[in-house]
Formats: C-alpha cells, structure tokens, sequence
C-alpha cells in the first residue's frame, strides 16, 4: 500500500499494543513500541533507494528481498534492539521485536491483496504473489485507522480495546473484499463465456467498481465492471512473431519489465526512420490506455536506439497499484 497508510497502520498497531499492560502502564515502553512499529511499518520500503540507481533497479528489486521471509525475521530483530537500546528497554527487547514483526507481516499482507503484488516467498520462490482484493490507498481502512488514532491522542477512548475493533474490522473487511472479488471473477467468466481463462479483477477506490483483464490462448479481453454491469472496452490479439520484437528482447528495460509483467501485450509501429516497439503489462489497463511498460526505439536495422520504462500516468490517476 502506499507509505501513508503503511505509517499509519504503525501508529494504530502501537494502540493495539496497549492491550499489554506492561505496555499501557509504562511511557517509556509505549513510545519504544511506537517507534518500533512505525519504522516497521515502513522498513520493507526502504529498497525504494535503488530508484536512484534507475527506475529497471528498481523494478527488479522492490517489494523482493526487504519483503521476503527472512527479511520477516531480519526486521523485527533490527529494529526491536534498536528501539530497546535507543529507550533503555532492553528488558522489553522481545516485547519490542514481537510487535515489530506484526508490523513488517502487516506491511507484507497489505502488499500481497494489491495488484502490483510481492516477492513475498522468496528466496524460496521468485514468482510475483498478488491477491488483487486493494488498490494501493484504500479509503474505507484508512478512514478506520485514522479515526481510531485520533481517538486515542485525544483520550476519547481505551487504545487497546478501541484498537482491537479496529483490527476486527479491518480483517472483517478485507474478507468480504476477498469474497467480493472471487465472486466477480466468476461474473466476468461466465458474462464472457470463458472458463479456461486467465482473469484479473483490479480494484478502484470505489466498492463495486474494478476493471479487468482476462486472458485466453490468443486474445486479451479488457473492460469494467459497475456492480453487475460488465463490459468489454478493448480487444487485443497476441503477436511477438516480427523481428523487430524480437530484436528488443535483450534490452535491459525489457528484461526487467518481464521480470515483473504477467499479462503482457506488444505492439509495434513502423515509422520512416525505424520501428517502435511498445511492451505492456494489460493488468494495468485504463480508459482504452495501457499506462504501465517500456517502449522500445530502433533504427531501420534493427539496432536499439533507446527505450523508456515506466508509468505514463500521473501517480493519482487509476490504476490505483
């Protein structure tokens, strides 16, 4: 999810935390776990730095090794001694690395329900996992948090128990989206008479609203789905036969956006000085356009002049992932 929510979810875990009463009863121990789960809550992001190495770094690295299994063990170790020596806590090293740990697993899990997904098995798997169920900002949990938070800053209400609903309704919630999404699936399938099909249902900030791209042998089908309402917007036929295409497969802006595509599309157009070649992920699709890929230039003999990977949307505009 994004950073804002993820620091968020930090602070309402810290509330949660006051369950424990060594924990309530202690100042100095709540602000340790304060600041263990919000730097938790935000520590498997810190592999956005290669971003500035270039943005194929950072598509091969983010959301994998700082997400992966160790990394679950790896965090909460660091951080809940750091936060235990910084407080003089020591004695509460444990208690500090423990709620850590549910801020890191959190961070994962909310990574893994988005479309962008996670390398969320590795070293075991290197496969991309994403459940499709919340956009990247959801606005009904962070709604939830929030006034959650501001309740227990202005003392209007126990953090612990407050907090406890909270996660109850958080998980309530992310179950029923779980259900939803299974169930449009499903619509989209049988509305199109495709049951062999590979289908993903990306989610809007709007209940009820997602759009989809479902897969067949040769065709790619992308539409939106109003409650019950399912259209199909575009059409796209697969083709990778003209050597042009081919002749961009050893580019490093391709390699690393196949390392991360799943339903990928390419197209190609022939100008006078050459060809462009324009490789993209349909997942992503929106409005007719496909904002998410690279693009690849190449002269009348098929030499690599350059290529652009990355988004052509601005970060607010949908896909939300």
């Amino acid at each position: 999810m994004d950073t804002g929510s993820h620091l968020l979810f930090g602070a309402s875990l810290a509330g949660l935390a006051m369950l424990q009463p060594e924990v309530a009863n202690s100042p100095l121990l709540a602000g340790a776990v304060l600041t263990a789960t919000l730097v938790g809550s935000h520590a498997p992001d810190f592999d956005t730095v290669v971003r500035l190495k270039s943005y194929a770094s950072y598509i091969r690295h983010h959301r994998g090794v700082t997400h992966s299994l160790p990394a679950l063990l790896l965090w909460p170790l660091a951080i809940g001694g750091a936060a235990a020596g910084l407080f003089g806590v020591w004695e509460h090293v444990l208690t500090l690395s423990l709620w850590t740990m549910a801020a890191v697993i959190f961070h994962v899990f909310l990574d893994w329900l988005n479309v962008y997904g996670v390398q969320c098995f590795r070293p075991f798997s290197k496969q991309w996992h994403h459940l499709d169920i919340l956009p990247l900002f959801d606005p009904f949990l962070f709604a939830v948090h929030s006034i959650g938070v501001i309740a227990w800053m202005t003392g209007a209400a126990e953090p612990g128990r407050l907090f406890l609903a909270v996660y109850l309704l958080t998980f309530a919630y992310i179950g029923v989206r779980a259900w939803h999404h299974a169930h449009t699936v499903r619509l989209v399938k049988k509305e199109l008479e495709i049951e062999q099909g590979v289908c993903h249902i990306v989610p809007s900030l709007w209940w009820f609203h997602w759009q989809f791209v479902l897969e067949t042998a040769d065709t790619f089908y992308n539409g939106t789905i109003r409650f019950r309402d399912i259209r199909v917007k575009d059409v796209y036929t697969k083709d990778q036969t003209h050597p042009a295409i081919q002749a961009t497969m050893g580019t490093d802006g391709v390699r690393a956006f196949l390392h991360f595509a799943q339903r990928v599309h390419v197209r190609l157009t022939e100008g006078q000085d050459g060809y462009v070649v324009h490789w993209r992920d349909l997942r992503f699709w929106h409005n007719h356009k496909l904002p998410f890929g690279v693009d690849v230039q190449l002269d009348s003999d098929l030499n690599v002049v350059s290529d652009r990977l990355g988004w052509t949307k601005k970060a607010w505009d949908p896909p939300y992932v």
